[in-house]
């Protein structure tokens, strides 16, 4: 009878957790900044913010993250990573594979002791984007 409750369990959970991946979020950016790596390997400032306006995509039931940009970039979530908080922060990881199938690390971070700004990072292992985004319908 336990093993049955606990399979009842796992399985009302496991379907919990795939309609909360399967959800599409839009999200509008304001403004990116870009860091780069150097000749030495050692890693830049980051740029001046300046103004980007377009969406973002994330599509859980296609696993995949679109930046509608000039030159679209499409990204397959290959895991989701758990939400991390702490005092400041409040951070979801995904890594990705872009449309040329190099990896990524793409992370959406709202800074809570910033009025809770949000920005959405692209990160490579040479360059780094950022974009200050916000949530719409």
């Amino acid at each position: 009878m336990k093993l049955l409750q606990s399979l009842f369990i796992c399985l009302f959970l496991s379907f919990g957790v795939q309609q909360a991946s399967s959800q599409v979020y839009r999200f509008k950016t304001s403004s990116l900044s870009v860091m780069k790596k150097n000749d030495l390997g050692k890693w830049g400032d980051w740029s001046e913010f300046g103004k980007a306006e377009l969406i973002i995509t994330l599509d859980g039931a296609k696993n995949r993250i679109i930046v509608n940009s000039i030159e679209l970039q499409l990204f397959n979530i290959i895991s989701y990573g758990q939400k991390i908080s702490t005092e400041y922060d409040d951070t979801i990881t995904f890594e990705c594979e872009d449309n040329e199938g190099g990896p990524c690390t793409i992370l959406i971070v709202t800074r809570k002791n910033q009025n809770n700004r949000m920005q959405f990072y692209i990160n490579y292992n040479d360059v780094r984007m950022v974009y200050n985004i916000y949530n719409i319908e």
